[in-house]
């Protein structure tokens, strides 16, 4: 099911000005900011079901950012640096 998320090629394209990548270009790009988005929508119902819910909620997104990140940077065309408009 995931084995998309291995192969190479470039997802997105990088930002013209600052760091980071920019909106995705392919499908699989898009996929990945849908399913985030999906994670940080769900955990926004984690404060009406209690405290122990909310830990793990928090939990599961700082996870999820950390996992987008990872991915965006590793799909990323040209890599991540600091762009002045140049490129």
């Amino acid at each position: 099911m995931f084995h998309g998320l291995f192969e190479e090629g470039d997802w997105s394209v990088p930002k013209r000005y600052g760091y980071g990548a920019g909106l995705p270009i392919a499908w699989r790009g898009w996929a990945v900011l849908g399913m985030y988005l999906a994670i940080v929508f769900a955990t926004t119902l984690a404060p009406l079901a209690g405290v122990a819910v909310l830990i793990i909620a928090m939990t599961v997104l700082v996870l999820a950012t950390c996992w987008l990140v990872v991915i965006a940077q590793r799909h990323a065309r040209g890599g991540w640096r600091w762009r002045w408009g140049e490129d």
